[in-house]
């Protein structure tokens, strides 16, 4: 019972985070489980990104239906995002240990608190000014940037995306959201695939109860998104990274 409460509170935050923020499951539901029900670092790391990809593929669909989701670009930036993260991991495995684990932790509680002070208010047709090639331009080179954060340091790939989408390409904050979620399910999908390839399968009924738990809040997170306005979801969104940060950076403070 005390695995699945777990699990299940797990799930709450990595949907909620998802589905708001396009944030990955796996900086919520790993520290969870590696803290709480000593799984392995491995497994729990292959559990979240199991739990990422439907919650992210019922978000991208949510705002994809909402017209809040930049397919073309999208396809651009996860091609990059995922030919640099094969690149640095490369690159990590030649160089001596890091510092940067802790990197996507920070990072989430420092963008809560730039959406909370200074929020996105980009509009759909104040992205509509910037030509298509530029776009496309601006979308390779960012996954190429996140691509290689996140196979040099592990971690970090949502987050990143939601900034570069946001702070670089100017995106207004539903259509970054959705973008970055779409591109997220591909991601996770192929993290998921390799991590049980390698490690075997998980504990069944921790990657039930993760993904079930993720994919229902997700779902119920993206739907508020879609229908909020730009402020409310921009304080929402800012109030639940700095929240899911600092629970973040307690769990693994209690490790």
């Amino acid at each position: 019972m005390y695995k699945l409460l777990i699990c299940f509170i797990a799930g709450i935050g990595a949907g909620l985070g998802t589905g708001f923020a396009g944030m990955s499951a796996a900086a919520v539901i790993s520290p969870m489980l590696i803290t709480f029900l000593g799984v392995p670092a491995y497994e729990a790391v292959g559990i979240a990104l199991a739990s990422d990809v439907l919650a992210s593929a019922v978000s991208a669909y949510t705002y994809g239906k909402n017209k809040n989701l930049d397919i073309r670009n999208g396809l651009v930036m996860m091609a990059a995002v995922l030919a640099f993260t094969l690149v640095g991991s490369w690159v990590a495995s030649l160089v001596p240990n890091t510092t940067m684990g802790s990197f996507s932790m920070f990072m989430t509680l420092l963008l809560g608190i730039k959406f909370i002070v200074k929020p996105v208010m980009t509009t759909k047709e104040s992205m509509a000014g910037v030509s298509v090639k530029k776009r496309i331009v601006q979308s390779a080179v960012s996954g190429i940037v996140v691509g290689f954060i996140c196979g040099f340091v592990g971690a970090g790939g949502g987050m990143m995306m939601l900034l570069l989408l946001t702070s670089v390409l100017g995106y207004e904050l539903k259509t970054a959201v959705g973008t970055s979620v779409f591109i997220m399910a591909f991601t996770a999908f192929t993290g998921a695939c390799s991590h049980f390839a390698i490690g075997g399968m998980p504990d069944v009924a921790c990657l039930v109860f993760c993904v079930a738990s993720t994919l229902l809040w997700a779902r119920v997170a993206a739907r508020f998104a879609n229908k909020a306005s730009a402020v409310t979801l921009n304080r929402v969104t800012g109030v639940i990274l700095t929240v899911l940060g600092v629970a973040i950076l307690l769990v693994n403070y209690l490790k």
